[in-house]
């Protein structure tokens, strides 16, 4: 077995985090991820009864009337995922991991499962990737509450297995009505399960990412638009300058959509 050379992972460690940080908007930094307020354990909801009085929204976040409405729908599912043993998954877990996030956010995030970190403390993305994820969110200019996370299966499998079927069909209508409730105007899928997952194709990320598609939520719903990407923990494993790049290049694509500004680096006049 090759000989790992453990200070050049901890640099491209590093190099691939710090690349998502130092970007601005009109000469503001982004907000960093460890400012954001945190949600509960069983709340899928971030501060909705605060954010619902906000006279001044984040343009990522929509604020119809039944933005409260939509909060309780997501708590709803919350309890649900609580109390659910449709599957093995349910009598093994720490934690349910529901997602969390605004009930009216623009854009919604979809992973693949929770993992021990999440599995302990029953959040999504909180580990090394969801470090990461929050690192991504805040160089788009965004914070972790104005956005939706969540993952297609809500409890961890064993060793961090891949999902089975059964569990995907048991565990998918949960993420649906998240999906339904919170309308965003964009899903970012992170990661080839989730984007196979949701867009129901076996074709690869590597031939998905970079490119709008169409989630279908149901008979006489509108599709919504889903950007396909690279999962943070691929980021990881799988350290380079182009992948990183391609995620970048993916969220960019996002934000315009939205039309929302997109950020540059400080002191860079492209990226």
């Amino acid at each position: 077995m090759a000989e790992v050379d453990l200070n050049r992972v901890v640099r491209q460690h590093l190099e691939m985090e710090g690349f998502f940080t130092g970007f601005a908007i009109r000469g503001k930094t982004a907000v960093p991820e460890d400012s954001a307020p945190r949600a509960g354990s069983q709340g899928a909801v971030a501060s909705s009864a605060t954010v619902a009085q906000d006279s001044n929204p984040p343009s990522a976040i929509r604020h119809p009337p039944s933005t409260m409405d939509a909060g309780k729908e997501l708590a709803a599912v919350a309890a649900e995922v609580g109390q659910c043993r449709k599957c093995p998954l349910g009598s093994i877990r720490k934690n349910p991991v529901p997602g969390e996030g605004h009930p009216k956010a623009r854009i919604m995030f979809v992973g693949e499962a929770p993992g021990a970190d999440e599995d302990a403390q029953g959040r999504p993305f909180v580990g090394r990737a969801g470090q990461l994820l929050d690192k991504i969110i805040a160089a788009c200019g965004l914070r972790r509450e104005e956005v939706f996370i969540g993952n297609i299966l809500k409890c961890r499998p064993p060793e961090n297995r891949e999902p089975r079927p059964d569990e995907i069909i048991n565990c998918l209508p949960y993420l649906q009505r998240q999906i339904e409730t919170i309308n965003p105007d964009i899903l970012v899928a992170l990661g080839g399960h989730a984007a196979k997952t949701l867009l129901n194709t076996v074709r690869p990320i590597g031939q998905l990412r970079g490119q709008f598609h169409e989630y279908c939520s149901g008979i006489g719903r509108p599709p919504i638009k889903l950007m396909a990407t690279f999962h943070p923990a691929y980021l990881l494993r799988n350290y380079s300058e182009q992948n990183r790049r391609y995620v970048w290049e993916d969220m960019k694509k996002v934000l315009v959509e939205l039309g929302l500004p997109v950020p540059e680096r400080k002191g860079s006049q492209t990226q």
